[in-house]
């Protein structure tokens, strides 16, 4: 794991927390995007946390980055800030997830888990008021001919549930199908879709108005 922070106090603090857990190392510390870029490369972590306001080349560049390339790290962006357009934008060059600086470190723990297991952090509610907010000044979907069009219906109304923050079990109970089963649309769907993981499936599914802001479903 790398830890990128332009703060060498933070950087540090990251570090033990992850350091101390079984299982999880941090392989290097960068206090730049263009060094955590550099890092990144080198093909020895995972997963990246991601400070996103730092001088030189921010986080949200770095994310683009790093994330462009096919079996490079996962990243993970930290932010203090709850509401912060470029977070959503880290989300969009593909990061798998966000937390709060300030999240208690089992929850930055799991976070760090789940992304290097290949999936997205969605679980916070400050996640869903951030795609809202900064949904509503997307551009209105093209009426045919999208990216959706190559899902079955099964598939779409799978996403539609993601979008809603359900996990593969309450879609199954949903749906009347297994987990499994649904673990099989979703694989599909993102590889239909060109997506890394659950969070991008959100975004995709807000951007091309299958869901429309509040969670709504569009008719």
């Amino acid at each position: 794991m790398i830890v990128v922070d332009d703060q060498a106090v933070v950087r540090a603090g990251f570090a033990a927390i992850v350091d101390a857990e079984p299982g999880l190392t941090v392989v290097a510390e960068a206090g730049d995007g263009a060094t955590a870029v550099s890092l990144a490369a080198a093909g020895e972590a995972d997963v990246v946390l991601m400070d996103i306001r730092m001088p030189g080349m921010d986080g949200l560049t770095a994310t683009r980055l790093i994330t462009a390339s096919d079996g490079g790290p996962r990243v993970l962006v930290l932010t203090t800030f709850d509401l912060d357009e470029y977070v959503y934008e880290a989300l969009r060059a593909g990061a798998s997830g966000f937390l709060l600086k300030d999240a208690e470190p089992e929850q930055l723990l799991s976070a760090i888990r789940v992304v290097a297991a290949g999936d997205g952090i969605l679980a916070p509610a400050v996640t869903r008021r951030l795609i809202d907010t900064f949904a509503r000044a997307a551009p209105p979907p093209p009426p045919s001919g999208g990216p959706l069009d190559r899902l079955t219906q099964r598939e779409r109304e799978v996403l539609l549930k993601i979008a809603c923050g359900l996990t593969n079990a309450e879609i199954g109970a949903e749906l009347g199908v297994t987990t499994g089963t649904v673990k099989s649309h979703v694989n599909a769907l993102l590889s239909k879709l060109g997506l890394r993981d659950r969070v991008q499936a959100t975004i995709l599914a807000y951007e091309t108005g299958l869901i429309t802001p509040g969670g709504v479903p569009r008719r």
